[in-house]
């Protein structure tokens, strides 16, 4: 990973979380900001450790998970760079309900509570951008539960694979494109709440039907139209 110093202050003014917040609330802010550095498969946070602050991917990848009795590993999320995560759980008081974990040499911030509860009460304009990403996350998981129940295993894939999959002017699907699958296929099928060997099947079929190609992470998807109407 790289050792270059980090220019904390800088990098939370550029942060659209903190876009509007003035120089001296920032420097209030960096002083309360850690910079952690994870190679990959290393654990930020286990599931029941305390929430201290919250956390901003910079560069890389964390994995938001939890494993069940058995053993099996459930995906929750998959954070990127510009994204962050935690914030609930630190103002509700309570431990983490997942493990976080990088999928990827990382870069992150994990800014401290009280400096958040302090911005909080004096920049109403800030508190309506965190609860904006909030309710962002709230959507979000809502989607995910009516994918799982309503949706069948192929058209979750679908969706997966057709979210980048756009025209310019965002209206429909655009023709053929290709695209690179963030983690592996293991992490997504648990993100999509499948197992792997039906994630493959999918794959197959989908490859099968002339509709896309698989060269490692590499997915070309000939003609995201058809995709997006096709139905097994």
């Amino acid at each position: 990973m790289h050792n270059d110093k980090t220019d904390i202050p800088q990098l939370l003014a550029s942060l659209p979380l903190f876009a509007q917040v003035g120089e001296e609330a920032i420097a209030h802010l960096a002083a309360a900001t850690r910079e952690k550095r994870l190679v990959r498969g290393e654990v930020l946070f286990q599931r029941g450790d305390p929430a201290r602050g919250f956390h901003v991917v910079l560069r890389g990848q964390i994995k938001l998970a939890f494993s069940s009795a058995q053993g099996n590993e459930k995906v929750v999320e998959i954070i990127g760079p510009q994204q962050s995560f935690g914030e609930a759980v630190m103002f509700m008081d309570r431990p983490y309900p997942v493990f976080a974990e990088a999928l990827s040499d990382t870069l992150l911030l994990t800014i401290g509570k009280n400096a958040i509860s302090e911005l909080l009460e004096r920049d109403p304009h800030f508190a309506k951008r965190l609860l904006a990403g909030l309710s962002a996350r709230l959507h979000s998981l809502v989607r995910d539960v009516e994918s799982y129940t309503l949706r069948s295993s192929t058209q979750r894939l679908i969706g997966y694979l057709l979210q980048d999959c756009q025209s310019p002017d965002a209206e429909r699907p655009a023709g053929e494109q290709t695209i690179a699958l963030p983690t592996s296929k293991q992490v997504i099928a648990s993100r999509l709440n499948l197992t792997p060997e039906t994630l493959s099947r999918i794959f197959a079929e989908l490859t099968q039907a002339g509709l896309i190609s698989v060269h490692g992470k590499q997915v070309t998807i000939h003609d995201c139209d058809r995709l997006s109407r096709y139905e097994p």
